[in-house]
């Protein structure tokens, strides 16, 4: 599989918090946010990339016992993809949700 983080995907993104993995998924999310409506291009790559750092956190064996939340954040981020038909979910709801991640993953530097 080719991968658009080809860094992250050969490792680097395993050696992210959880936080910081949801955060970087979240400015990919706002990113698509962005662009929904206005360049259909750059609002699918966005979304892509978004899916794909979703699926690394996935398979990140340290959130084995979180793996529940993160698959119901990649439903609803491809619910709202295919236009929040079965969750009513949208890209600024999501993008509210990581957030708060990466606002704890930057309170964390340096503590």
């Amino acid at each position: 599989m080719a991968f658009q983080h080809q860094t992250m995907a050969q490792g680097k993104w395993f050696t992210y918090t959880l936080c910081q993995q949801l955060g970087n998924i979240g400015s990919e999310v706002g990113r698509a946010n962005r662009w929904k409506d206005k360049d259909q291009k750059l609002f699918e790559s966005a979304a892509f990339r978004a899916i794909e750092l979703l699926d690394l956190t996935l398979s990140d064996a340290r959130w084995k016992k979180r793996l529940k939340e993160i698959a119901r954040a990649r439903e609803v981020l491809c619910d709202a993809f295919t236009g929040g038909t079965l969750y009513n979910s949208s890209f600024a709801d999501l993008e509210k949700y990581f957030y708060h991640f990466a606002y704890a993953a930057r309170n964390s530097i340096g503590r």
